[in-house]
């Protein structure tokens, strides 16, 4: 008799215990149409009740009052959806644009960007610990992964690069990346060798090392994604896999990589469009598929920064205001080079960018992971961190994808790339927090994810007031 009643005594603790335990959230949001973007549906009248940065429970509003709550947030059948990913940005300068660099992070959140990854840059030590007060919630900004220091040949292009061209090399170039413990390896092309290329996948490949990035012209794209290469960034190396003659451009541009008529990418794309295989590009895009293989076509970069900045004038624009002079002088390198530009390369160009736009839908209903990435940062003229994928994400529509596709490679597509899925991509029990709310359906119209209402990231929630607080804080 005493052991049955200890044992009802402690079940009456449990099951208090287990009550008390849920019985208080963080916040929980009422009235909110969940943005189904996988399944590309609105699942109205939702509860959603969050502990941390965690979503502890999914329910119906109608029953709120089981929920208690320090804050109780009224979405007003507004659009919840998770917070997007800009899968492609930079943070670069050097020390002396750091905190000029930093004061970026706060416009990504204002666009609902949650999550970014840094895809190479010059200063790896602060990006690392930008990344880990974020995380500890020390510094408002998105959730970083990043590359570390790009990997390239000697006489890099970009300064901060390890430069490789022996197999040793290559391997003490990745010892070091391991040791800053970097999310991904980012490979540049602007120097390394054919050799080195190849050398550096295979080695990535054997340490379990994801990598992603350029690739020289004197490489075949298949040959990488046989070696293990896991994404490609941009549509360069894709638009070369489908041309027809592919092999013996190739062979051409190896023949010529070391004389004092090189074969590089502006030279090399009129022959890519003139001889682009309809037929081979649909096997390729299988073959990827079947690999696993993950693109960021970054097209609005294409757009803005190789084909339009020639003719347009950013002089007026809104979001200038909030990029640091010191950012803004690096723009000037691009825009005096697209002044020069002639207007048969803009029109070799323009060819390009449609080409490669109507590619992405193709490749999409391959199978093909497609990563929406902006390319944002210094040196990149007038891209603007937050608004930059806005725009990605509408060309993409603009080019064939359906509105919720294109979520999907902002959301789940990042996350599935760097190993997150578990946790990241879509409003439900035991995922991320990371949301916003929009005032219209984004499945309906894409323009919808520009009027965002709330966003909450890292644990805090972020009102349309509280994001314009934000914006000025870092306006010049």
């Amino acid at each position: 008799m005493k052991k049955i009643l200890l044992s009802f005594v402690f079940y009456i603790i449990c099951v208090c215990s287990s009550q008390a335990q849920k019985a208080k959230y963080k916040i929980v949001f009422t009235n909110a149409n969940i943005v189904d973007v996988v399944n590309n549906k609105i699942i109205p009248h939702q509860l959603i009740a969050i502990s941390g940065d965690t979503i502890a429970e999914v329910d119906e509003t109608g029953n709120v009052n089981q929920y208690k709550a320090d804050r109780y947030v009224d979405a007003k059948n507004h659009y919840i959806l998770p917070g997007l990913w800009d899968m492609h940005i930079h943070f670069r300068g050097g020390d002396s644009l750091a905190e000029a660099n930093k004061k970026l992070l706060p416009l990504f959140l204002a666009y609902g960007v949650t999550t970014v990854r840094e895809c190479g840059g010059d200063m790896t030590t602060t990006v690392l610990t930008w990344k880990k007060q974020v995380q500890q919630g020390e510094l408002v900004g998105p959730n970083i992964f990043t590359s570390g220091p790009k990997i390239d040949g000697p006489g890099a292009y970009w300064g901060g690069s390890l430069e490789v061209e022996t197999p040793e090399q290559v391997s003490k170039a990745l010892d070091s990346l391991q040791k800053l413990n970097v999310d991904f390896v980012k490979v540049y092309d602007s120097k390394i060798s054919r050799e080195a290329y190849l050398e550096l996948i295979t080695q990535a490949h054997k340490r379990g090392m994801k990598i992603t990035g350029h690739m020289p012209f004197t490489v075949k794209l298949t040959e990488g994604v046989e070696r293990g290469m896991d994404g490609s960034e941009h549509m360069f190396n894709v638009y070369k896999a489908c041309s027809s003659k592919e092999d013996s451009l190739t062979d051409l541009i190896q023949q010529r990589q070391h004389t004092d008529k090189p074969i590089g990418f502006y030279a090399a794309v009129p022959y890519f469009y003139d001889s682009y295989d309809e037929n081979k590009a649909r096997e390729l895009f299988k073959y990827l598929a079947q690999k696993k293989f993950t693109i960021t076509p970054t097209l609005w970069v294409v757009q803005n920064d190789l084909v339009d900045l020639k003719y347009q004038d950013h002089s007026t624009d809104s979001l200038l205001s909030y990029i640091d002079p010191k950012i803004q002088a690096t723009y000037s390198l691009r825009l005096n080079s697209a002044k020069k530009q002639s207007d048969e390369m803009n029109i070799a160009l323009k060819k390009f960018m449609l080409k490669t736009n109507s590619m992405v839908p193709q490749m999409y209903a391959a199978g093909v992971n497609i990563l929406a990435g902006s390319d944002c940062g210094a040196f990149n003229s007038f891209m603007y961190p937050g608004e930059s994928l806005h725009e990605e994400l509408k060309l993409m529509v603009t080019s064939g994808l359906t509105p919720a596709q294109a979520l999907q490679t902002a959301t789940v597509n990042g996350a599935k790339f760097m190993g997150d899925a578990g946790f990241y991509g879509s409003i439900q029990k035991g995922k991320s927090a990371d949301m916003i709310l929009l005032k219209a359906d984004p499945l309906r119209d894409i323009q919808a994810i520009d009027r965002i209402d709330m966003v909450f990231s890292n644990g805090r929630l972020y009102t349309k007031s509280d994001l314009n607080n934000l914006l000025q804080s870092i306006r010049n």
